[in-house]
């Protein structure tokens, strides 16, 4: 795999490379302005007993939403949801990664990213690598999501199937499915376990219907679907590790893989910025062979 990838849009990777150096950029990481959570393995850990991580801080200082903490709540073994520092990773440049394994690390404020669905657009990035998935809820492997603890689950999620194959999607909250029109699934490919990639997901702004994309390494998008919007659906904490805050089921719906970096913008970027923060991860993490 070679960084830059070749992509099919000349004209919008001749577009983004012109305007690169016009592009508002964010001091603390080359990305573009107006980012509301960067987690980032090499800053805001809080460890214990060593390398296991109870605590993953916001670099986005001005965002109300600081801390993704470890839950207790609704399992046996204290202490067993929290993953564990991984540091100084070849393959990632000399850099760190969170090793997930059905473990989660959730944001308790409550209504800091219910924005993302409900009409105002949002981009997400993820630098991670899979592990062979373990037996949960079939084909529900997620490494992300803010759905709503109810009978609807709205919100945004990031799984796998069993398989690995890469899929992410929105709920409006307006029915339950797995999967219909209101709840869809956007499919990637399969991905290699341990190997390092950068995925991402885009909701384009707007309503009745908004468009969702997905995204492996480059553009254009891989795959993509549309949903009806519903600007009053209520979505619920952000969970890094799994698809909510499941206290209910911890580790039911979870990811077996590792983390490097994961990025949130509430707005939906422009293929300029999508290539600028593509090539600025990879330059990052030297996915560049």
């Amino acid at each position: 795999m070679k960084f830059p990838l070749p992509f099919h849009r000349v004209a919008t990777l001749a577009l983004a490379l012109a305007l690169f150096a016009i592009i508002p950029i964010s001091s603390a990481s080359n990305l573009p302005v107006g980012l509301i959570l960067d987690l980032d393995a090499n800053r805001g850990l809080t460890l214990e007993e060593g390398d296991r991580v109870a605590k993953w801080e916001n670099q986005v200082t001005q965002f109300p939403a600081k801390d993704f903490i470890k839950r207790d709540q609704g399992r046996k073994e204290s202490g067993s949801g929290r993953p564990t520092l991984k540091k100084d990773l070849p393959e990632l440049n000399g850099r760190n990664a969170l090793v997930f394994l059905q473990q989660e690390l959730t944001c308790l404020n409550e209504d800091a990213f219910d924005s993302l669905s409900q009409g105002g657009g949002s981009t997400w990035f993820c630098v991670l690598a899979v592990r062979p998935q373990r037996v949960g809820l079939e084909d529900v492997n997620s490494f992300f999501g803010n759905l709503r603890n109810d009978h609807h689950y709205e919100g945004i999620w990031g799984c796998f199937k069993d398989d690995n194959t890469f899929w992410w999607g929105a709920r409006n909250g307006l029915t339950f499915g797995r999967f219909d029109h209101n709840n869809p699934q956007v499919i990637g490919p399969k991905l290699t376990p341990g190997q390092f990639v950068i995925v991402a997901g885009r909701m384009a702004a707007g309503t009745p219907t908004a468009k969702l994309e997905l995204f492996l390494n480059q553009l254009p998008a891989h795959s993509f679907a549309e949903i009806p919007v519903n600007p009053k659906a209520n979505p619920s904490c952000l969970s890094i590790g799994q698809e909510r805050d499941a206290i209910n089921h911890p580790g039911h719906e979870s990811f077996d893989g590792e983390i490097a970096r994961f990025l949130i913008w509430p707005r939906p970027l422009s293929d300029p910025e999508m290539i600028v923060t593509f090539n600025s991860l990879a330059t990052l993490y030297d996915l560049t062979k």
